[in-house]
């Protein structure tokens, strides 16, 4: 890319900055100088980024700059870390205010990723308390609020870090998913993300004092938001690679093999009763035509026992949390959290004792029934959230608040439960009375396939812009 017809560097993809660092036609330096700058300028209004890493990041830069070692896939990329997970010398707060001191011993293998692939780190991002909200305030860093505006929320867990990165602070930013932590923030504020499998990634914290519960292991994946589609094909593999801290990691490549084409997307419009907004059925089309003008055979075909699979998931999740977790939330959780999660356990009643055994063993049974449907569609095109995107504190405001934010998004924590992967991007700009945000659609797939779910939002942004370039048009 010619730096003299270039857009402003904080707008340039992972890809381009790669590209152009691999090159020798920009520095690292200059790279993290320009989103260090971004982030002065932008982050005090939007509250994304709670700490600042920019001495930090301008020694790695300096010292990426002076090495003549191989440059790795995402030199001098510049990254975000999100708050929940261990960076060596930081706080790992995960939105809690006791939580404040406990410093990392160590990096996490996602960090240690994305370090030993060239990234440099700029900053940690916002979460919610425990990360366990679709929306980002906490009584320890206060409220992150979305690009587009303050009529929607800048979604949860990983709120910060979906504002940031679609704010130019950084190309990437690192988040997390246990029922939509990565899904919900690239929804809400337009950026784009591939939801992990099961062992994809390695997953460890240094700092834990004892392991999580079995379903917080087996639904809870880290990952990454960027804005386009093409900077998650290049990001994913580094942050694939193994680490022996994780012993259940999964080592496969980041591509799969061949399947035969054109491939079949089973498109799913279950509403569950809630009603499906128009704005998300605009979403939904666009994203269809997108696809089966670049070849893809795009049929309607509806997977088994969706509903059943997201009510018992949740329900077996909050069993898990109310045993292991509650004591810790009510001992050190806000008022406001506290009651979130009275909601979440009066919408999602949670299993006890025998009934949480049994509905871990059932869970082998949804899988095996997805397995088998993805087998005749390899891909699967649904809706994410059936509304657009609520606004800010939503979830926080009793059973029915609660409902909105989390049980219109069944479509994307039943994924967690079996552990498919899937991903979330814009393809659509809604004109709302309450101010324009963007509308994002699902793509899940087969179990360890994320490259063809990448693949399927590549091609539908050869036909749909990202949506950063009309955010970027009308707020700069």
């Amino acid at each position: 890319m010619s730096k003299t017809k270039a857009p402003p560097l904080w707008q340039w993809t992972a890809s381009e900055i790669s590209a152009a660092t691999r090159a020798g036609e920009v520095t690292a330096t200059d790279a993290t100088e320009t989103a260090l700058a971004r982030m002065e300028v932008v982050n005090p209004a939007l509250n994304a980024v709670v700490e600042s890493l920019a001495e930090e990041a301008r020694a790695q830069a300096a010292a990426l700059d002076a090495s003549d070692a191989p440059k790795g896939p995402l030199h001098g990329v510049p990254v975000t870390i999100k708050v929940n997970v261990d960076q060596a010398g930081h706080a790992t707060t995960n939105g809690v205010a006791a939580y404040k001191d406990v410093i990392a011993p160590g990096d996490a293998p996602v960090v240690r990723n994305l370090k030993a692939a060239g990234a440099v780190i700029i900053g940690r991002t916002n979460t919610p308390e425990f990360s366990f909200r679709a929306d980002t305030d906490t009584p320890l860093y206060g409220r992150t609020l979305n690009p587009w505006g303050a009529h929607v929320s800048a979604g949860g867990s990983s709120g910060g870090a979906g504002s940031a990165v679609m704010a130019g602070i950084g190309a990437l930013a690192h988040g997390n998913d246990i029922g939509g932590s990565l899904r919900f923030p690239a929804s809400a504020n337009g950026a784009v993300t591939v939801k992990p499998g099961l062992g994809r990634v390695p997953a460890w914290n240094p700092s834990q004092t004892q392991e999580r519960g079995l379903l917080a292991q087996s639904m809870s994946v880290q990952g990454l938001l960027a804005r386009t589609a093409d900077d998650l094909d290049l990001s994913m593999p580094a942050l694939i690679a193994p680490d022996p801290r994780d012993p259940f990691h999964v080592p496969l490549p980041w591509r799969g093999p061949p399947i035969d084409r054109p491939i079949k997307v089973a498109v799913a419009r279950d509403d569950f009763g809630f009603g499906l907004h128009p704005e998300v059925a605009t979403a939904l089309d666009k994203a269809a035509a997108a696809l089966t003008n670049a070849g893809y055979d795009v049929v309607e075909a509806e997977p088994p026992l969706a509903q059943e699979t997201g009510e018992v998931g949740y329900r077996a999740l909050l069993g898990e949390v109310q045993a292991l977790l509650k004591p810790e939330i009510e001992a050190h959780g806000s008022e406001t959290v506290n009651a979130i999660f009275d909601a979440y356990f009066e919408i999602f009643p949670p299993f006890e004792g025998t009934d949480l055994l049994r509905a871990l063993a059932r869970r082998s049974h949804y899988a095996r029934a997805w397995s088998l449907f993805l087998e005749e569609y390899p891909l699967m095109l649904t809706p994410f959230l059936l509304k657009p995107f609520f606004r800010a504190g939503r979830d926080a405001e009793g059973v029915a608040g609660a409902r909105e934010a989390l049980g219109q998004a069944h479509w994307s924590f039943l994924m967690n439960f079996i552990g498919l992967p899937a991903g979330g991007l814009p393809t659509h700009i809604a004109e709302l009375p309450e101010g324009p945000q963007p509308i994002g659609v699902q793509i899940a797939g087969r179990r360890w396939r994320e490259d063809l779910i990448v693949d399927a939002m590549r091609a539908i942004e050869r036909e749909i812009p990202p949506a950063c370039t009309t955010l970027w048009a009308r707020n700069g």
